[in-house]
């Protein structure tokens, strides 16, 4: 049973889907940490969009399973905004750039929506897809081995 938060989440976030499905742009506040240092829970908004020629370093809104449950019949999927870290046919990986090692997997299909933007508290725009932005996306997710250390001393310097 859902309590009553889980649910307005759960219609605030079919509605996002619906109205990216139809073409709009959707402003979306960001909770949670796992995509850190790129996307501050809590801080930033994304700006969502049809999620068109989906590549590998995209940050998508997918529907999608953690890989602790991949394995498990009618395991549950969620909604979560993550980097695609590899695409295979109709597969899609995702990880959070704040993740050590979780990963979610999902379909193309399962793909809802396309982050174009990260919008700063100052109402500064990042643009996603710039070649510095993958850039420092790629540069970041080679760094995995030392993301533990990187995040501890981000957060550190964020206190």
């Amino acid at each position: 049973m859902m309590d009553s938060s889980k649910k307005s989440d759960a219609l605030i976030m079919a509605e996002a889907v619906r109205l990216v499905g139809e073409g709009v742009s959707v402003t979306f506040p960001v909770n949670g940490c796992s995509m850190l240092p790129f996307i501050v829970g809590g801080c930033d908004s994304v700006i969502l969009e049809k999620p068109e020629n989906l590549r590998v370093g995209d940050v998508v809104l997918a529907h999608a399973i953690p890989d602790n449950v991949a394995l498990l019949e009618n395991a549950e999927k969620r909604y979560v905004i993550h980097r695609i870290v590899a695409l295979s046919g109709e597969n899609v990986v995702l990880m959070g750039d704040g993740n050590l090692v979780q990963r979610e997997y999902c379909k193309r299909s399962e793909v809802c929506a396309k982050v174009v933007c990260v919008v700063k508290p100052n109402g500064k725009k990042c643009l996603q897809g710039t070649f510095a932005e993958r850039s420092a996306a790629k540069i970041w997710y080679i760094l995995l081995p030392l993301r533990r250390y990187l995040l501890w001393f981000y957060r550190k310097m964020k206190k």
